[in-house]
């Protein structure tokens, strides 16, 4: 068997397997927007944004994720980069989802709403 031949195993000009969380047609230029997954479809109610603390899967150590955030991957990278630099800290767009280093919620939330998303803080 060729390597061609089998899906699973062709690769991204980056190194990336073709058949990981990223749609290989996402990571070409041009290529079809995503949209965060997580969400509810729920017709004529808005969806709130959701700000939370997750430390699942990290080693102990937290982070803010934002969810709900119904926009192109483009104009999630573009808010991730403006909190990352408001917090002064590190983070990622995954599927959709923003991921900000550390306990950011309260300064994500201010700068979300000042932005006219209806922000809410999740957890505890």
């Amino acid at each position: 068997m060729l390597i061609e031949e089998h899906a699973s195993l062709r690769m991204h000009p980056r190194g990336h397997r073709a058949h990981g969380s990223t749609p290989v047609a996402a990571l070409k230029p041009g290529g079809p927007t995503t949209y965060n997954t997580r969400v509810k479809n729920t017709p004529g109610k808005p969806v709130p944004v959701r700000v939370g603390r997750e430390t699942k899967g990290r080693g102990g150590k937290g982070v803010t994720v934002i969810t709900g955030l119904r926009l192109s991957a483009a104009e999630l990278e573009a808010i991730a980069g403006e909190l990352k630099r408001r917090c002064g800290c590190g983070g990622t767009v995954k599927e959709g989802v923003i991921e900000i280093q550390g306990d950011q919620r309260d300064t994500i939330v201010a700068a979300l709403r000042a932005r006219g998303f209806d922000a809410k803080r999740a957890g505890g």
